[in-house]
């Protein structure tokens, strides 16, 4: 039942360092280009590097051990940490990058050496592009046979999908500005950079609302995936000594999951027997699921 589980710290260093390097080099081009859209991707690319460190440290805190203040431990901290990084893409790379596309719509000039900043941001497209293809590797481990639009609905990871939205809005951000100051260098119109440049940004903000929303989802307390619910009423339900379940309810909480389970159990079994049945059961469902952390299972005659 378990599939194979991804890596999202594998996926987070590879968008890290493809980041840094790629923003030590915007930043450069931009300097000596004055290019707007130059400096609206150097911020997104520092601004993605510093997300991934919050989105590590996340991971990190994410396993520490329950304790009698945090029963259910500290997993929901990647999902505190991925929102805070939808904060981040949002203001300080969206807000920004249309902020400084209107100010350069206001003072257009031609860029300086346009070269350059076509040459980086060629180079930043084929790193992004590897940094990409790594998320993708991670991705694909957990969405199985699931379209990339209903993966991103339905997964429970929200560093896996908070930094497959970043390497996208990355990647676009990159192909526009590249567009942008080619036509800009093409016809000396500065514009055309100051449309880059905000083009960028409403890409940024419309990416960071989606990620935003999708991990608030999972703050305010998720199901764990359909599938894997499915599974668990199913076996659930397959359970020796088990004549009917009344509810069987999961939480997300991190990178394990919590389930509570309601069933009726034979009313012929003696009590000692039907606590047995029961242990069984949650013996075979942790099993089953490596994922379940913490299982309340409630035997009941009726709902």
């Amino acid at each position: 039942m378990a599939a194979g589980g991804s890596n999202p710290l594998r996926a987070i260093l590879y968008a890290f360092f493809a980041n840094a390097g790629i923003a030590v080099a915007k930043t450069a081009a931009a300097l000596h280009t004055g290019s707007s859209s130059m400096v609206a991707e150097a911020i997104h690319s520092v601004a993605d590097a510093c997300n991934q460190l919050l989105l590590i440290l996340g991971l990190r805190g994410a396993r520490r051990e329950p304790d009698a203040e945090h029963p259910l431990g500290y997993g929901k901290l990647t999902y505190f940490w991925s929102f805070i990084v939808a904060i981040l893409l949002f203001s300080v790379g969206g807000l920004f990058s249309l902020y400084e596309g209107w100010h350069k719509l206001h003072q257009s000039g031609p860029i300086e050496n346009a070269w350059i900043a076509l040459l980086v941001l060629a180079l930043s497209i084929g790193l992004e592009a590897v940094s990409m293809r790594g998320c993708m590797v991670e991705v694909n481990k957990v969405r199985g046979e699931r379209s990339l639009w209903r993966w991103l609905n339905e997964s429970r990871s929200s560093e896996l999908v908070v930094v497959f939205g970043e390497d996208l809005a990355a990647l676009l951000g990159l192909v526009v500005a590249f567009a942008f100051v080619a036509l800009a260098a093409a016809t000396g119109d500065g514009v055309y950079d100051a449309y880059g440049s905000m083009t960028i940004g409403v890409l940024l903000v419309a990416v960071a609302l989606f990620v935003g929303w999708r991990v608030a989802k999972l703050l305010i307390g998720r199901s764990a995936d359909p599938e894997v619910t499915a599974a668990i009423q199913r076996e659930i339900a397959r359970g020796e000594g088990i004549r009917e379940v009344f509810n069987v309810i999961t939480l997300q909480v991190g990178p394990q999951i919590m389930v509570a389970a309601k069933v009726r159990i034979a009313p012929e079994l003696p009590l000692v027997e039907a606590l047995e049945r029961v242990n069984t059961l949650e013996r075979h469902l942790r099993e089953e699921v490596p994922d379940i952390g913490w299982i309340f299972m409630e035997p009941d005659v009726s709902d």
